[in-house]
């Protein structure tokens, strides 16, 4: 008998936080499987560019709070 979404959702959540995450990613997985070729990739020279840009100190953040507020200005 399948079990319900409910029922794993419970049982995962016994798991370890590491295991929860790497269900986590095998499920997206699952949805992104039209991805275009490469975009994969692209996303994560994106990312490691920008980390690169906040490691060196190149950018600043900006606190969320600040960042709202002058979005609500506009």
């Amino acid at each position: 008998m399948a079990r319900s979404a409910r029922e794993l959702f419970e049982e995962a959540m016994r798991l370890d936080p590491e295991e929860r995450a790497t269900l986590m990613r095998l499920l997206i997985e699952t949805l992104d499987a039209d991805t275009e070729e490469g975009v994969e990739d692209a996303w994560r020279v994106e990312v490691e560019r920008r980390m690169a840009e906040l490691d060196s100190g190149a950018v600043e953040t900006i606190p969320w709070e600040e960042l709202r507020a002058r979005l609500y200005r506009r």
